[in-house]
Protein backbone atom coordinates (compact mmCIF):
# COMPACT_ATOMS: atom_id res chain seq x y z
CA UNK A 1 0.00 0.00 0.00
CA UNK A 2 1.38 3.40 -1.01
CA UNK A 3 0.86 6.25 1.45
CA UNK A 4 1.17 10.00 1.05
CA UNK A 5 1.47 12.58 3.80
CA UNK A 6 -1.43 14.96 4.42
CA UNK A 7 -0.52 18.47 3.27
CA UNK A 8 -1.88 21.93 4.01
CA UNK A 9 -3.80 23.76 1.30
CA UNK A 10 -5.45 27.15 1.06
CA UNK A 11 -8.93 27.87 2.38
CA UNK A 12 -12.12 28.32 0.37
CA UNK A 13 -13.73 26.64 -2.61
CA UNK A 14 -12.69 27.82 -6.07
CA UNK A 15 -15.48 29.52 -8.03
CA UNK A 16 -15.39 28.96 -11.79
CA UNK A 17 -17.37 31.28 -14.05
CA UNK A 18 -18.81 28.92 -16.66
CA UNK A 19 -20.74 31.53 -18.66
CA UNK A 20 -17.76 33.82 -19.22
CA UNK A 21 -15.52 30.94 -20.20
CA UNK A 22 -18.02 29.59 -22.73
CA UNK A 23 -18.39 33.04 -24.29
CA UNK A 24 -14.62 33.36 -24.61
CA UNK A 25 -14.35 29.93 -26.22
CA UNK A 26 -17.17 30.77 -28.61
CA UNK A 27 -15.51 34.01 -29.63
CA UNK A 28 -12.05 32.52 -30.17
CA UNK A 29 -12.71 29.08 -31.57
CA UNK A 30 -16.32 28.42 -32.56
CA UNK A 31 -17.26 31.45 -34.63
CA UNK A 32 -14.25 31.27 -37.01
CA UNK A 33 -15.13 27.67 -37.86
CA UNK A 34 -18.85 28.30 -38.27
CA UNK A 35 -18.53 31.02 -40.89
CA UNK A 36 -18.84 29.45 -44.34
CA UNK A 37 -17.44 31.39 -47.27
CA UNK A 38 -19.27 31.84 -50.57
CA UNK A 39 -16.53 29.90 -52.35
CA UNK A 40 -17.29 26.77 -50.34
CA UNK A 41 -21.04 27.02 -50.79
CA UNK A 42 -21.53 28.17 -54.39
CA UNK A 43 -23.31 24.88 -55.26
CA UNK A 44 -25.75 25.15 -52.34
CA UNK A 45 -28.84 27.22 -51.99
CA UNK A 46 -28.76 30.04 -49.43
CA UNK A 47 -31.38 28.24 -47.36
CA UNK A 48 -29.39 24.99 -47.20
CA UNK A 49 -26.23 26.93 -46.39
CA UNK A 50 -27.99 28.70 -43.53
CA UNK A 51 -29.28 25.43 -42.11
CA UNK A 52 -25.83 23.88 -42.37
CA UNK A 53 -24.21 26.82 -40.58
CA UNK A 54 -26.78 26.78 -37.78
CA UNK A 55 -26.29 23.03 -37.35
CA UNK A 56 -22.56 23.51 -36.92
CA UNK A 57 -23.08 26.31 -34.41
CA UNK A 58 -25.58 24.27 -32.42
CA UNK A 59 -23.39 21.16 -32.25
CA UNK A 60 -20.32 23.23 -31.38
CA UNK A 61 -22.11 24.99 -28.53
CA UNK A 62 -23.36 21.70 -27.12
CA UNK A 63 -19.87 20.19 -27.37
CA UNK A 64 -18.32 23.18 -25.59
CA UNK A 65 -20.95 23.19 -22.85
CA UNK A 66 -20.37 19.50 -22.21
CA UNK A 67 -16.61 20.01 -22.11
CA UNK A 68 -16.88 22.98 -19.76
CA UNK A 69 -19.20 21.10 -17.41
CA UNK A 70 -16.64 18.31 -17.18
CA UNK A 71 -13.85 20.83 -16.48
CA UNK A 72 -15.87 22.58 -13.76
CA UNK A 73 -16.75 19.25 -12.12
CA UNK A 74 -13.11 18.13 -12.16
CA UNK A 75 -11.99 21.44 -10.65
CA UNK A 76 -14.57 21.22 -7.86
CA UNK A 77 -13.61 17.62 -7.14
CA UNK A 78 -9.92 18.53 -6.94
CA UNK A 79 -10.63 21.48 -4.63
CA UNK A 80 -12.84 19.32 -2.43
CA UNK A 81 -10.06 16.73 -2.08
CA UNK A 82 -7.68 19.51 -1.03
CA UNK A 83 -10.15 20.78 1.57
CA UNK A 84 -10.48 17.28 3.05
CA UNK A 85 -6.70 16.98 3.24
CA UNK A 86 -6.54 20.39 4.93
CA UNK A 87 -9.07 19.21 7.50
CA UNK A 88 -6.98 16.09 8.20
CA UNK A 89 -3.79 18.13 8.39
CA UNK A 90 -5.31 20.54 10.92
CA UNK A 91 -6.47 17.59 13.04
CA UNK A 92 -3.02 15.98 12.98
CA UNK A 93 -1.65 17.96 15.91
CA UNK A 94 -4.85 19.38 17.42
CA UNK A 95 -6.78 16.20 18.23
CA UNK A 96 -4.88 13.23 16.80
CA UNK A 97 -1.61 14.20 18.53
CA UNK A 98 0.57 12.62 15.88
CA UNK A 99 3.63 13.91 14.05
CA UNK A 100 2.74 12.21 10.76
CA UNK A 101 -0.58 11.31 9.18
CA UNK A 102 -0.22 8.93 6.24
CA UNK A 103 -2.98 8.49 3.65
CA UNK A 104 -3.31 5.73 1.06
CA UNK A 105 -2.61 7.01 -2.44
CA UNK A 106 -5.63 8.85 -3.97
CA UNK A 107 -7.78 8.31 -0.87
CA UNK A 108 -9.04 11.89 -0.73
CA UNK A 109 -9.63 11.90 -4.50
CA UNK A 110 -11.84 8.82 -4.16
CA UNK A 111 -13.74 10.39 -1.26
CA UNK A 112 -14.26 13.65 -3.17
CA UNK A 113 -15.57 11.72 -6.19
CA UNK A 114 -18.10 9.80 -4.06
CA UNK A 115 -19.19 13.02 -2.33
CA UNK A 116 -19.81 14.64 -5.73
CA UNK A 117 -21.90 11.65 -6.82
CA UNK A 118 -23.91 11.73 -3.57
CA UNK A 119 -24.58 15.46 -4.05
CA UNK A 120 -25.70 15.23 -7.68
CA UNK A 121 -29.40 14.75 -6.90
CA UNK A 122 -29.61 17.63 -4.40
CA UNK A 123 -31.24 20.98 -5.35
CA UNK A 124 -28.02 22.97 -4.82
CA UNK A 125 -25.66 20.09 -5.48
CA UNK A 126 -22.39 20.15 -3.55
CA UNK A 127 -23.02 23.77 -2.49
CA UNK A 128 -25.83 22.62 -0.16
CA UNK A 129 -23.67 20.13 1.72
CA UNK A 130 -22.24 20.16 5.21
CA UNK A 131 -19.37 17.67 5.30
CA UNK A 132 -18.27 16.19 8.62
CA UNK A 133 -14.94 14.36 8.85
CA UNK A 134 -14.63 11.62 11.49
CA UNK A 135 -12.11 8.95 12.44
CA UNK A 136 -13.10 5.50 13.66
CA UNK A 137 -10.76 3.72 16.06
CA UNK A 138 -11.76 0.48 17.78
CA UNK A 139 -15.47 1.24 17.36
CA UNK A 140 -15.22 4.81 18.71
CA UNK A 141 -15.76 7.90 16.56
CA UNK A 142 -13.74 11.09 16.82
CA UNK A 143 -14.68 14.34 15.08
CA UNK A 144 -11.72 15.74 13.13
CA UNK A 145 -13.40 18.77 11.54
CA UNK A 146 -15.85 19.86 8.88
CA UNK A 147 -15.88 21.24 5.34
CA UNK A 148 -18.49 23.71 4.04
CA UNK A 149 -18.26 24.10 0.25
CA UNK A 150 -20.41 27.26 0.14
CA UNK A 151 -20.89 29.26 3.36
CA UNK A 152 -23.42 31.57 1.70
CA UNK A 153 -25.97 28.74 1.42
CA UNK A 154 -27.78 27.13 4.34
CA UNK A 155 -26.90 23.40 4.17
CA UNK A 156 -29.79 21.14 3.16
CA UNK A 157 -28.02 17.83 3.71
CA UNK A 158 -25.12 16.43 5.70
CA UNK A 159 -22.42 14.08 4.47
CA UNK A 160 -20.28 12.33 7.06
CA UNK A 161 -16.96 10.79 6.05
CA UNK A 162 -15.73 8.14 8.46
CA UNK A 163 -12.06 7.33 7.95
CA UNK A 164 -10.60 4.23 9.57
CA UNK A 165 -7.26 4.10 11.36
CA UNK A 166 -4.77 1.32 10.80
CA UNK A 167 -4.87 -0.70 14.08
CA UNK A 168 -1.09 -1.17 14.20
CA UNK A 169 -0.32 2.53 13.89
CA UNK A 170 -3.01 3.51 16.42
CA UNK A 171 -1.43 1.25 19.05
CA UNK A 172 1.78 3.26 18.74
CA UNK A 173 -0.14 6.47 19.47
CA UNK A 174 -1.18 5.12 22.85
CA UNK A 175 2.45 4.65 23.86
CA UNK A 176 3.61 7.76 25.74
CA UNK A 177 7.26 6.88 25.21
CA UNK A 178 7.03 7.01 21.42
CA UNK A 179 8.41 10.33 20.13
CA UNK A 180 7.58 9.93 16.43
CA UNK A 181 3.91 9.04 16.43
CA UNK A 182 2.71 8.03 12.98
CA UNK A 183 -0.94 7.40 12.16
CA UNK A 184 -1.91 5.57 8.97
CA UNK A 185 -5.40 5.53 7.53
CA UNK A 186 -6.88 2.48 5.87
CA UNK A 187 -8.09 2.61 2.24
CA UNK A 188 -11.68 1.85 3.26
CA UNK A 189 -14.11 4.49 4.53
CA UNK A 190 -17.79 5.06 5.18
CA UNK A 191 -20.03 7.77 3.72
CA UNK A 192 -23.28 8.66 5.49
CA UNK A 193 -25.80 10.98 3.85
CA UNK A 194 -28.56 12.57 5.91
CA UNK A 195 -31.11 15.16 4.76
CA UNK A 196 -31.32 17.96 7.34
CA UNK A 197 -34.97 18.90 6.78
CA UNK A 198 -36.46 15.49 6.17
CA UNK A 199 -37.52 12.47 8.21
CA UNK A 200 -35.92 10.12 5.68
CA UNK A 201 -33.46 7.60 7.08
CA UNK A 202 -29.74 8.23 6.52
CA UNK A 203 -28.10 6.46 3.58
CA UNK A 204 -24.97 4.57 4.62
CA UNK A 205 -22.40 3.29 2.14
CA UNK A 206 -19.12 1.50 2.84
CA UNK A 207 -16.23 1.71 0.38
CA UNK A 208 -13.25 -0.66 0.34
Amino acid sequence: MVYTQALVFGNGMTVVSEEVTIVEFMRKFVLPFTSISKKDTHNRSSEASCEYTEAIKSSSVEWLKSGMEDCVEEALQLELAKQIELCLSDAKMSCLRCTELLLPCRLTARVARDIMLSSADEPCGLRGALIQVLLETKGALQLLGSVTPDRSITPTFELTIVFKADPDSWAALKNLFVTDKVLRLRPGYRLVKRKLYSSASPVIRDFD
